[in-house]
Order: structure tokens, then C-alpha cells, then sequence
């Protein structure tokens, strides 16, 4: 607010709304798991608004949902992703002794419980790859 940067004031201003709302809606004090949760899903609205937008030729519009992403990824913890993610899909399937299609569900729960800052969606492709 002192740096009079009207849009990063109205962008948390609305993760904080988020937040609050979170917080009426389930009766409950708002964890760190649960703000790590709220910020994601809102990253993830905010990239399926800029995919829609770019199709819909509104570059104005797609300009505004990037830089509300940028913001609300500064807050989101680093997602394990690349080879470490890549190494880490590899370790629990010779742990669990995974094999095919059918142990996706298992890995995906697996991967989601050590490691809940991995970036599920390159997971996911990581590991049709390396099960199929």
C-alpha cells in the first residue's frame, strides 16, 4: 500500500478474501495446508483463464490473469518438479513395486503424501510414462 501499486494491493487483497471465505465457510482457523491449498487453486483458475483467454484472442485480459498468477505464485511454497520430481516418481514405484496402469492411483496418493508441494500434473505424465 506504501509503494501505491494499486494492482499487487487489489491481488491480495483478494487471497485474503479467499482466505476469510475459506474460514466462514468452514466454521475452522485457516492451517497452512489450507492457505497452501486455497493459493494453488487459485493459480490453477488463473492459468485455465489465461489458456481461454489466449484462444479467445483477449490478450488485455490474459495480461492481467499473468500478473495475478506471478503474484499468488510468490506465496505458493516451490513445487518439486523436473528431475527431482522425475527421481522421486521412480524411487516409489521400486519401493511399492508398481507395474502398469493400475498402480497410478496408488503412486499419485503415495507421491501426494511425502510430497505435497509436487506439481501433480507433470507427475501425472511423469508417471504414464514410466508405468506404461
Amino acid at each position: 500500500m506504501l509503494a501505491k501499486d494499486v494492482f499487487v494491493r487489489d491481488t491480495l487483497r483478494l487471497i485474503t478474501s479467499e482466505i476469510k471465505r475459506f474460514e466462514v465457510d468452514n466454521r475452522s482457523e485457516v492451517k497452512d495446508e489450507d492457505v497452501i491449498s486455497i493459493l494453488k487453486k487459485m493459480s490453477k483458475q488463473r492459468k485455465d483463464s489465461i489458456e481461454q483467454y489466449s484462444k479467445g484472442g483477449r490478450p488485455d485480459l490474459e495480461k492481467i490473469e499473468s500478473d495475478e498468477l506471478k503474484i499468488i505464485d510468490e506465496y505458493l511454497p516451490v513445487a518439486v518438479q523436473g528431475e527431482e520430481l522425475q527421481a522421486i516418481i521412480k524411487e516409489i514405484i521400486a519401493e511399492k513395486g508398481l507395474e502398469g496402469m493400475q498402480g497410478m492411483g496408488i503412486l499419485m496418493k503415495e507421491l501426494k503424501n511425502l510430497h505435497p508441494n509436487a506439481d501433480m500434473s507433470q507427475a501425472s505424465n511423469y508417471a504414464k510414462e514410466l508405468l506404461s
